[in-house]
């Protein structure tokens, strides 16, 4: 197999995996497994092993009694659930089934239940519910969704390599909006989309939540974040709709990886991340960041009592 691409561009990976004719995800297995000096076997049973991870946060994360160590949330996921049990959600089993899985992986983690980190803490409800709903409602095997997995890593470095995957760097668009572009390749490689509608996918996921800011309430990461979770699986799924329909971004994949890096370079840091703004500054987050800490860190930001670092993704150090 001819490993003629980087990870600094989506188009490098799309071209090679075009030559060689083969998903991208058995290009990155092969390369990586040459790279890190281990068989293909090896490699493809240790990214299992963090799949069933993921799938191991459903129950769990489902419970009606969840709640996280704040008590500022909890029981979405279960409320959400039973509406998409119970047939009667407006968007069918599948989308309902996917905003769920988000729910239950993300409040897992501000419990700290269990910690999934794809790519970050803060986004990690999204990858999760992608894979899993479509093993759970289109039949995807197991071993598919790891290999989908492979694709979605490969997207994150890029991502990664030429703008960042931290909130406290780029803003909620580097969480959210990586997820939601790995999720969104994941997706069309499951549904039997080409490299280049896996490259189409990326671009219309990722630019549709360009700007999109962090502002932890109480600077933890649970309000807004775990919502987002829930918005970004519903938005990577929109984004493989239409790349499987045939419909291509205008501006190419690794051009709206660019354009959030200037983005995030350019917001104000009291929106990345700090919790000194957005939705944190607003009369009722300011209420919840008291709750929380007390009456006595009313005078300080929220962002002070965090433990916090640019590497990461969570304002309380959880993934760390």
């Amino acid at each position: 197999m001819d490993f003629d691409f980087s990870y600094s561009s989506v188009a490098s990976i799309v071209r090679a995996a075009e030559k060689n004719n083969t998903p991208i995800s058995a290009m990155i297995l092969a390369q990586q497994a040459q790279q890190m000096e281990q068989s293909e076997e090896a490699l493809f049973a240790h990214m299992r092993e963090n799949f069933q991870v993921m799938s191991q946060c459903i129950e769990p994360g489902s419970s009606k009694d969840l709640k996280s160590t704040s008590g500022l949330t909890g029981g979405s996921a279960y409320k959400m659930r039973q509406a998409a049990e119970s047939g009667k959600s407006l968007t069918g089993s599948l989308m309902a089934g996917a905003l769920y899985r988000a729910l239950a992986v993300s409040e897992l983690n501000a419990s700290m239940g269990r910690i999934v980190a794809a790519p970050t803490a803060g986004s990690c409800g999204i990858l999760p519910a992608a894979l899993l709903t479509m093993e759970a409602e289109r039949g995807c095997s197991e071993h598919d969704c790891v290999m989908a997995m492979f694709t979605a890593s490969a997207i994150g470095m890029v991502i990664a390599n030429n703008a960042s995957l931290a909130g406290a760097q780029g803003g909620c668009q580097a969480e959210c909006g990586s997820a939601a572009a790995m999720a969104a390749g994941a997706i069309v490689e499951l549904a039997g989309g080409t490299p280049r509608q896996v490259s189409h996918a990326v671009a219309i996921a990722l630019k549709n939540i360009l700007g999109l800011v962090c502002d932890p309430v109480a600077g933890l990461v649970e309000i807004p974040c775990i919502k987002r979770n829930a918005s970004g699986v519903a938005g990577a799924f929109v984004a493989a709709e239409l790349a499987l329909a045939g419909i291509e971004s205008a501006i190419p994949a690794d051009e709206v990886i660019w354009a959030m890096k200037k983005v995030g370079d350019a917001m104000s840091s009291s929106l990345k991340e700090t919790a000194e703004g957005g939705l944190a500054a607003t009369p009722t987050g300011r209420k919840l960041h008291e709750q929380v800490f007390g009456t006595s860190a009313a005078g300080s930001s929220a962002g002070d009592s965090c433990a916090s670092d640019s590497t990461g993704c969570a304002s309380c150090g959880a993934c760390r």
